[in-house]
């Protein structure tokens, strides 16, 4: 290959655009679609060395300085803004708006029907623009959403808001697993995807903190929740901002790093089989989705796990109200799910990146959930039972990661992955649809019926976990293991060409599921 032409396939490459098809590749019979644009990248630097155990060590640090700080900050605004309507129920909004019965249950439920519409679009998009700048234009545009909740003032300006606000938050799940995915192998990327989500047990503990200090604003004109909305939605617009300019959309573009360092990092990378960014869509990828038994399973499984998780996010602070403390300190009691949550989720996060075993993790959660559950259901005359039963119940928010990190370790091709996490991403809103219907205003103040689907959901999401290890072991037996492929390969070969080939976790014998 010439030399201009070497330099015209890295510009094109940095622009995001496909390149043209190398004569090895040809020879081989790839195509120039099949090749993920990371191999081109790649392919004009192979004089670069590998690195040494310490020079990766201190790459991975200079990455989770600069982009798990940014997507840690977009997961917590994410958790506050969307449940920041349950701290202005118990603030007096319901009262101030003059909501009828289940006029509330509706509101939230409309934020997840819009979210779940919002993925179909999602499922396209994210494979022809760029993953970071999607994201960050969200944020923004979510966080007007959020500030523009304040001048609703009846049911209807209510629920064009949470609309809205739902449309733009369902890019933030199937946009931070493609990013993370790109950055680390499978089992490094574990604990970072447990980082960022912890973000969710921080915006439970910053959110009972907000709704606590605007209790206290007593102003005629301007209520304590709608200047809660405003300064939220303000602080989330700022972190869109940051995450538009400052987030690379692949590590091709990470102005952070030299191109030696990215190269390196690709190499790294490379052993996942799961690529960086291929912008061709590929039908018959989209098609292998029905027919793949694993998405079937994670998106029950997501969808059990989201039941509960849309009970307690949406109806804690109203929980405890009814148990009989007053508005203030229902949001301060609220405090403790997210420590419980953030707990849960860091030891999750360390427990797969060391010993993997996900399913494990999965149910090990579930069980304290179905404690929780109990607890709720049965001590309904004990304060403190019931109390220790919603914050037992938050442990199932590690659950929700580890299946987020297992689709985008277990996924492969650039479109398949592309619907699947949007996929995964959706049955998320399904669980969180029927999670606040299972609160119907005849059921106050005890809502037996919703605690008993706690208990449920939980004991059937466990075994839901049991069964895709079992379709992982079995799958496995399938594929030929990669004896040639290491954490850190070099380019040059045909084999290496193969690591980069856009092929889907099915197509490619070499491909191991995790578990």
């Amino acid at each position: 290959m010439a030399s201009h032409e070497k330099g015209e396939l890295v510009s094109e490459i940095k622009g995001d655009t496909s390149s043209k098809g190398s004569s090895s590749s040809q020879a081989h019979g790839i195509g120039d679609h099949a090749l993920d644009q990371a191999f081109w990248y790649v392919h004009e630097s192979r004089n670069v060395d590998e690195a040494t155990p310490n020079e990766l060590r201190a790459l991975r640090c200079k990455i989770d300085w600069w982009i798990v700080p940014i997507m840690f900050c977009c997961y917590t605004m994410q958790f506050i803004d969307k449940v920041s309507l349950n701290y202005a129920a118990v603030m007096g909004l319901n009262k101030e708006l003059k909501l009828k019965p289940n006029e509330f249950s509706n509101a939230a439920t409309w934020f997840f029907i819009a979210y779940l519409i919002a993925e179909v679009p999602n499922g396209i998009i994210l494979q022809r623009v760029p993953v970071a700048k999607w994201l960050g234009t969200n944020v923004i545009l979510w966080g007007i959403a959020t500030a523009c909740t304040a001048a609703a003032h009846n049911y209807a300006s209510l629920l064009a808001a949470r609309i809205f606000l739902g449309i733009f938050e369902a890019a933030i799940a199937p946009c931070l697993i493609l990013i993370s995915s790109q950055w680390y192998t499978k089992s490094e990327a574990a604990s970072r995807f447990s980082i960022w989500y912890a973000g969710l047990g921080l915006g439970q503990i910053i959110g009972g903190i907000v709704s606590y200090a605007f209790q206290q604003v007593k102003h005629p004109a301007f209520s304590g929740w709608k200047i809660m909305f405003l300064m939220l939605g303000l602080v989330t617009v700022i972190i869109g901002l940051v995450t538009l300019f400052f987030l690379p959309d692949t590590p091709m573009k990470a102005r952070f790093l030299s191109e030696t360092e990215k190269v390196v990092l690709l190499k790294h990378v490379a052993i996942n089989q799961t690529g960086i960014r291929n912008k061709h869509y590929k039908w018959s990828q989209a098609l292998e989705v029905l027919r793949d038994i694993q998405l079937y399973l994670m998106v029950l499984l997501t969808t059990l796990i989201s039941i509960s998780s849309g009970v307690i996010t949406t109806y804690s602070a109203t929980l405890i109200k009814n148990f009989g403390y007053k508005p203030p300190t229902a949001a301060l009691l609220n405090m403790p799910s997210g420590i419980v949550s953030i707990a849960s989720t860091l030891i999750v996060g360390y427990g797969v990146r060391h010993t993997s075993n996900r399913w494990v993790w999965v149910a090990a959660c579930c069980i304290p959930g179905i404690l929780g559950g109990a607890l709720m259901s049965f001590d309904t005359g004990n304060k403190a039972g019931q109390l220790a039963g919603i914050y037992l119940v938050n442990t199932i928010t590690a659950t929700l990661v580890v299946i987020y990190q297992w689709t985008g370790a277990n996924v492969a091709g650039q479109t398949k992955r592309v619907i699947s996490v949007a996929l995964v991403s959706g049955s998320f809103s399904v669980g969180n649809i029927i999670g606040p219907q299972t609160f119907q205003a005849k059921d106050a103040p005890d809502y037996i019926p919703a605690k008993i689907t706690v208990l449920a959901t939980q004991a059937a999401a466990a075994l839901i976990a049991l069964v895709l290890f079992l379709y992982y072991v079995m799958a496995n037996r399938s594929k030929v293991a990669p004896s040639e492929v290491t954490e850190s390969v070099g380019v040059g070969g045909y084999g290496e060409e193969r690591l980069w080939e856009d092929r889907t976790d099915k197509q490619n014998p070499t491909f191991r599921y995790v578990y």
